[in-house]
């Protein structure tokens, strides 16, 4: 039987498989667009044919969560207890901050129309937007991916907590991060186009696990070229001298602060909506909107984790109440 580091790893390439596609295929979507008509092409045939081919990489990437979670518990020996079924639907057509796909997909034209009145050619204007379409649709697919697998864990009462799983070339944000266990519900770590992944692992698992790779480990197997790279010439001297790596990657990154607050998204939340029918709270129209909407707000997976505080019943039951599992 294939352990779960071999699970993980294969887990990953097909993910990576899926977003590799995807990208593909809205770039060249992008590329047939002429500048002068970006904004009509986005909101018109163009602009669906980019919100499929994403919406079906995200369905694709959730559909094998619950798969790899089981592989990996019976990999690890813990055997199955799934407690629900995730429902791959519910995270499709939803970018991972709340709003519908369709209108992050639509902020490369906004970018490209600012880069034109720039002063930009309309091939360097083109260009920015194609990169910026790009990065969105990998990182929707690898956070639709790491969301479906975290829900998967919920649902899979054996499953005590997860491994970041970190390859190579990978940013020194992440690299610090390596090998580092977390509880099935605790947050991923991300950035924009990070495609970091995770190794399901049960509480056995979890006590015993000394093989993961570590920040050291993947340090050690980069290239001198690739450190600098990852860390500037400064950091990677620094490291090789035995400097601490997350105080030397800190200091080069500097601070940040985000926005706080509960994360809620509208997606799914009509009459016909999974989440809509999931919540079951009747519906109310607000003044301009076209549909009437869920009168209770629907949490996003990762806000219904956080506020359980690690309560697993809690955790299935809002995630079954807001659409998320069966």
């Amino acid at each position: 039987m294939a352990t779960s580091q071999t699970l993980a790893a294969t887990r990953y390439e097909v993910v990576q498989g899926v977003t590799r596609g995807v990208v593909e295929a809205v770039q060249a979507l992008w590329r047939d667009v002429p500048p002068d008509r970006i904004f009509a092409a986005l909101q018109g045939d163009t602009g669906r044919l980019i919100l499929n081919a994403v919406i079906a990489g995200q369905l694709s990437a959730a559909q094998g969560a619950q798969a790899f979670v089981t592989g990996a518990m019976l990999a690890q020996g813990a055997g199955v207890e799934a407690a629900a079924r995730i429902n791959p639907g519910a995270l499709a057509g939803i970018a991972m901050d709340g709003r519908p796909l369709a209108t992050l997909l639509y902020v490369p034209a906004i970018t490209t129309a600012q880069a034109l009145q720039a002063g930009l050619s309309a091939d360097a204007a083109m260009a920015r937007g194609l990169a910026q379409l790009g990065m969105l649709a990998a990182t929707t697919i690898a956070d639709t991916a790491r969301t479906a697998t975290q829900v998967a864990m919920t649902a899979e009462p054996r499953c005590y907590g997860y491994v970041r799983v970190v390859k190579l070339p990978a940013c020194s944000r992440c690299i610090i991060l390596a090998g580092r266990q977390y509880t099935h519900s605790e947050g991923f770590k991300r950035h924009p186009k990070c495609d970091c992944g995770m190794e399901p692992m049960s509480h056995e698992e979890w006590m015993s696990r000394e093989t993961a790779k570590s920040p050291e480990d993947l340090f050690k197997a980069m290239s001198p070229e690739e450190r600098a790279k990852r860390f500037g010439k400064a950091g990677a001297d620094a490291l090789e001298n035995g400097a601490d790596m997350g105080q030397v990657v800190n200091a080069r990154r500097g601070m940040s602060t985000t926005a706080t607050g509960k994360k809620v998204t509208t997606e799914g939340t009509t009459r016909r909506g999974i989440g809509g029918k999931a919540l079951n709270s009747g519906f109310e129209k607000s003044p301009g909107q076209r549909y009437s909407r869920a009168r209770e707000a629907r949490l996003m997976p990762e806000q219904i984790l956080k506020q359980a505080h690690g309560n697993r019943d809690l955790q299935i039951a809002l995630l079954t109440k807001h659409g998320y599992i069966t």
